[in-house]
C-alpha cells in the first residue's frame, strides 16, 4: 500500500449536516475533508496551552476539527510546488500521517486533502500500549517510507524522518491546543502490531503515534 498515490475517483463529500461530529463509515471511497479552519488564537496562547494530556472522552471530533489537525501535520500551505506545513530533509515528504478512528483507519492525502480507506474496524488499541489510545476519539500515526528517501544514507534516514515526524506532530499539538483539546505524542507503540494493521511495506517505519481527543474533567 505504502503512500498516498492511490487512485482516486470520485470522493464522498461532507454536507453541512456532517459537519458536526466526524462519525464515518468506511467505504472503499476517499473521504474529501473540508478546508481547514484554524482557529483565532495567537501563536503565544496556544505555547503557553500546550501540554500533554492522557484522560479522554469518547465525544467524536468535528469533521473540521480533524481536517485542521491533519492539515497542521502535514498538510500542502502553498501552490504550486505543493509545500508542506513542516519541513522534511531535501524536501523528500516521505512521512504519511494515517488517521485512526473508531470506525477504521485512513491515510491523509496532503495533495487532495482526503482520507484514503485503508482497514475497516476500530484499531485505536493497536496505535498503542497505553489504555486511554483506545478512548480517544482520534490516534495519529506518523510512518517514514524510506522509498521516498533514496539519498539518505541508512544510518542517517530514520534520525532524519523522526526529526521531521515531531516537526509535524508538534504543529498538530498546537492546532489542538487552540482547540482546547488534550493530545499526547507517544512512541510505545507495537510496531510490528500496527504495521501489519496499516498494511504496511518493508520499506515503511513507524515512528511516533499522537492521541488527540477532548479532555476529560478532572
Amino acid at each position: 500500500m505504502g503512500t498516498a498515490a492511490r487512485n482516486v475517483t470520485v470522493p464522498i463529500h461532507f454536507t453541512e449536516t456532517d459537519m458536526t461530529t466526524l462519525d464515518l463509515r468506511f467505504h472503499d471511497t476517499p473521504v474529501a475533508l473540508p478546508e481547514p479552519a484554524l482557529p483565532n488564537c495567537a501563536l503565544r496562547d496556544a505555547l503557553q496551552m500546550r501540554r500533554s494530556t492522557r484522560e479522554f472522552r469518547p465525544d467524536a471530533l468535528t469533521a473540521g476539527q480533524t481536517a485542521a489537525l491533519l492539515w497542521a501535520a502535514a498538510g500542502v500551505n502553498r501552490r504550486p510546488g505543493g509545500g508542506r506545513t513542516a519541513p522534511t530533509a531535501h524536501d523528500n515528504r516521505e512521512i504519511d500521517v494515517f488517521a485512526v478512528t473508531p470506525q477504521g483507519a485512513w491515510l491523509y492525502d496532503a495533495a487532495e486533502h482526503f482520507l484514503v480507506p485503508v482497514a475497516p474496524g476500530d484499531l485505536r488499541a493497536c496505535t498503542g500500549e497505553q489504555a486511554f489510545v483506545a478512548q480517544a476519539p482520534l490516534n495519529l500515526v506518523y510512518v517514514a517510507d524510506f522509498d521516498r528517501a533514496p539519498d539518505a544514507a541508512p544510518q542517517q534516514r530514520e534520525f532524519l524522518s523522526a526529526v521531521a515526524a515531531g516537526a509535524m506532530a508538534q504543529n498538530a499539538l498546537l492546532v489542538a491546543a487552540s482547540m482546547k483539546l488534550g493530545c499526547v505524542v507517544r512512541a510505545l507503540i507495537d510496531r510490528r502490531r500496527l504495521a501489519a494493521a496499516l498494511s504496511l511495506g518493508l520499506n515503511q517505519r513507524i515512528l511516533i503515534a499522537q492521541t488527540i481527543g477532548h479532555p476529560r474533567a478532572a
